[in-house]
């Protein structure tokens, strides 16, 4: 009797109780792949011959386990010969071939020449379409991922509300679009400074402390900015040059600017790092439901936000809703910060696990991190790196269509469009209604956007989403270009088109963001991240300048035509790469079949 050990760094077979002739036998080795397979269950078969001989072996025992490997078995060398069968005694057993497709769909079977075996090697159990589907659409921790919901619910509701409260309050301290667009100028500069070092620390922090920690500096931003606004209503008027020049003004530029990097960081973290862990990077499925209720709690958060500050300025003076505001954000922020310690509980640590960039394998362009001696040369080490990075990623063109669109800064509820229409003489209940219908087309986007992938693929549907928002945009650039939004009935008309335009808009941004999980590996997820906003920053700060510029009111109509003209080339700049693939693309998206 003797034994025979066939071994490769990630395959063994082990034949016990055979008796074999000395032969040698080697097996060719192949590259490893990404793909897993392990089979941790060991069968015993045995097989009987008729014939009294005593090269006849009682059992036989497999054990296969493969990690990380794409295996081939290919020949065995024997006496400085290749063939294609064993002999094993009175058995003549040819090599099978190993390949992930032939595990996927075949079951594995070993025939003999002289004698029939029957069950020689027990079928393999996989999973059938049904279950495969079932296990991708089912969270890797579903009862952290409700939690995270719930955080990112209190959250966003006091952020959205105190994005339409600021600008409604500085609106009514004087009939000028300046200290808006001044204010939001000098916020995108810090965001496009500041957004690639803020990425690179978190990707080397602890994801729970640094996210507590955002949480709190966001917090204490917005009741610092809120307390100047109180201060600016209780001074006596002034004009707009004067605001400018203000301490308080310079105050709140400062805590919004901080406030806004702190938000912008927090959203990437949540986007592109938590959900994709704790709905499971390998379960698409379940990752694109929870981007759509990631953007429905958003989109709801907006909705309520805006109208409750809409109905309490209607009915209060500015005074006393900024009071209120800031009560919210006290009680939230503690609601915040016991949900994120209980979604990591839930998640059983997941959120604690190391990162595929930990800082003892930074690699020596990454540089180290920053401390009180080299904070400066740090940070600009990491802007460098960050828009290198970006530059390079394989999705590009459909990152810079999304940075195209913010430069759309007029035709979007947003701060401008609030003060344009506060300054108007609009109702504030009315301006909270156009932007909580707004917010309304999002949530319908959120069911929409799977449909379109459905019908059309998901990088058709957002050349589809795109091009609905750009004729809808122009359409309402002509209505308020023909001269009559003096008349109510142009206005609403104008206001509608608006409004279904953010139809188009966020079914983009949902896709959008799908696209992007899928071409920037996870690794580097914050840092590419940060960098595309604070790409997309320096394109809306551009546009602001011009704001700046350009603050009168009788201006609104040509700051329009600008934005119409930036979504208009976001939607060609994405259908001319769409209409002419790369490999690397085809390779990304070969799940996509209608590319």
């Amino acid at each position: 009797m003797a034994m025979a050990a066939i071994t490769n760094p990630q395959l063994s077979f082990n034949l016990f109780n055979c008796s074999v002739t000395g032969r040698e036998a080697s097996i060719s080795r192949q590259t490893a792949s990404r793909i897993r397979y392990r089979f941790s269950s060991s069968r015993w078969l045995s097989l009987n011959s008729s014939s009294a001989t005593n090269r006849s072996f009682d059992s036989f025992k497999s054990r296969c386990s493969i990690v990380n490997t794409d295996v081939h078995l290919n020949h065995v060398a024997v006496e400085d010969e290749d063939i294609s069968t064993v002999d094993i005694g009175c058995c003549t057993t040819p090599i099978v071939q190993l390949k992930s497709d032939v595990l996927e769909a075949e079951s594995l079977s070993m025939l003999t020449g002289d004698t029939y075996v029957d069950s020689l090697l027990t079928t393999l159990p996989v999973l059938t379409e049904e279950e495969q589907k079932t296990l991708a659409a089912t969270p890797a921790h579903p009862e952290g991922l409700y939690a995270f919901y719930a955080s990112c619910l209190a959250g966003n509701l006091v952020e959205q509300l105190w994005n339409f409260a600021w600008p409604s309050a500085i609106a009514l301290l004087h009939p000028s679009l300046l200290p808006v667009a001044v204010m939001g100028f000098l916020t995108k500069l810090v965001i496009i400074i500041g957004g690639p070092l803020v990425g690179k620390l978190m990707d080397h922090s602890p994801r729970v402390p640094s996210y507590i920690f955002l949480n709190v500096v966001q917090a204490s931003a917005q009741l610092l900015s809120a307390a100047m606004i109180i201060h600016a209503h209780t001074v006596s008027p002034a004009s707009t040059s004067s605001i400018l020049l203000r301490p308080w003004f310079a105050v709140l530029v400062l805590a919004g600017a901080i406030e806004r990097l702190s938000g912008v960081a927090l959203g990437v973290a949540m986007e592109r790092d938590w959900v994709v862990l704790l709905a499971g990077i390998n379960r698409p499925i379940a990752l694109a439901q929870a981007n759509a209720v990631l953007n429905r709690i958003d989109l709801l958060c907006e909705i309520a936000g805006t109208s409750l500050f809409g109905i309490l300025l209607s009915k209060y003076d500015p005074v006393t809703c900024l009071k209120l505001a800031a009560s919210l954000m006290v009680w939230s922020l503690p609601i915040m910060i016991s949900l994120t310690w209980l979604t990591n509980k839930l998640s059983t640590g997941v959120l604690d696990r190391a990162k595929c960039c930990q800082a003892s394998r930074r690699t020596s362009d990454e540089g180290p991190l920053p401390d009180a001696q080299n904070f400066v040369n740090t940070g600009l080490e990491a802007i460098k790196h960050g828009w290198r990075e970006y530059v390079q990623q394989p999705v590009l063109p459909a990152s810079l269509a999304y940075v195209l669109l913010y430069f759309n800064v007029v035709l979007t509820p947003g701060s401008l469009m609030t003060a344009f229409l506060t300054q108007r003489g609009l109702n504030p209940s009315v301006i909270g209604g156009f932007s909580g219908l707004c917010a309304f087309m999002g949530v319908a986007a959120t069911f929409l956007s799977a449909s379109l992938v459905r019908r059309f693929g998901i990088l058709k549907a957002g050349a589809v989403g795109l091009t609905f928002q750009a004729s809808l945009l122009t359409i309402a650039v002509a209505v308020y270009q023909s001269g009559t939004l003096s008349q109510r009935s142009p206005l609403l008309l104008f206001l509608c088109l608006i409004v279904l335009s953010r139809l188009g808009h966020m079914s983009y941004d949902i896709v959008g963001a799908q696209i992007l999980q899928t071409g920037i590996p996870s690794s580097k997820a914050n840092l590419i991240g940060t960098t595309e906003i604070s790409v997309a920053s320096l394109a809306e700060s551009l546009m602001l300048g011009v704001v700046i510029l350009a603050n009168d009111v009788s201006h609104f109509g040509f700051l329009a035509m600008l934005s119409v003209l930036s979504v208009v080339g976001a939607a060609w700049m994405f259908c001319r790469w769409l209409l002419n693939p790369t490999e690397e693309q085809r390779s990304l998206f070969s799940f996509d079949p209608q590319l």
